[in-house]
């Protein structure tokens, strides 16, 4: 018998929260700290209002205006990367993730600004619930954001290395820019496709992250939660 959709959202839910609050060990009081974007962690943002963390960060640098918001309204300071002489962790999630720590990210198009603030930090701690856990990326459409005016440009160059983009119409970036989603690819050598779309005049960045893959992977499942 199928489960009601209901009951596999709370399931998925209760997976994202194991992974959310297995990662509030790893704060300090005082701490500035970097936060992605995407459901797994706004339960992480709520649980830091529950259980006392938003006061007792001096700050946190965020990837995206929803989290931002969510953020400022527990009164956490939102800070400025360029105001942050060092940053020692990073907290985001993912749209797919391999044992190797390889991640697709971009699903909620604020990739740029989460490969910016992953990159400053000293330690990128993923968390995500076991749904995103694959032998192989790219079964989730791949994310591209792109300058507005280089978008067909750009489609038809991401179309020669073999995958089909489409326009994510609707959506504009925080940056102001556009997202072209990567379908149908197989993704066997995540630093070669990186390097490879982050060469197209026009593109932004991509939501692939090879080069700089989370330190640590926080999975939460039914049982509980596994690290690697």
């Amino acid at each position: 018998m199928t489960k009601p959709a209901a009951a596999v959202a709370d399931a998925g839910q209760i997976k994202k929260l194991h992974a959310a609050r297995a990662s509030l060990a790893m704060l300090r009081d005082d701490m500035i700290l970097g936060i992605g974007t995407g459901s797994t962690v706004n339960a992480f943002i709520d649980l830091l209002g529950t259980d006392g963390w938003a006061s007792r960060l001096r700050g946190a640098v965020s990837s995206s205006e929803g989290s931002s918001a969510r953020l400022r309204a527990l009164g956490t300071p939102i800070l400025d990367l360029n105001e942050v002489p060092d940053l020692p962790l990073y907290i985001d999630g993912a749209d797919e993730a391999t044992r190797a720590r390889v991640l697709i990210k971009g699903g909620g198009a604020a990739l740029t600004r989460e490969k910016i603030i992953a990159a400053a930090a000293d330690r990128f701690v993923c968390i995500v619930d076991d749904s995103k856990l694959v032998e192989t990326l790219g079964r989730f459409p791949l994310p591209v954001e792109v300058i507005p005016m280089a978008r067909c440009y750009v489609a038809r160059r991401l179309a020669s290395l073999g995958g089909r983009p489409v326009w994510r119409e609707g959506t504009t970036t925080d940056n102001g820019n556009h997202i072209l989603d990567l379908h149908d690819l197989a993704i066997a050598d995540p630093m070669a496709l990186e390097a490879a779309i982050n060469q197209i005049t026009g593109v932004v960045t991509v939501g692939l992250f090879a080069a700089r893959p989370a330190d640590l992977l926080v999975i939460g499942a039914s049982g509980g939660v596994e690290f690697i």
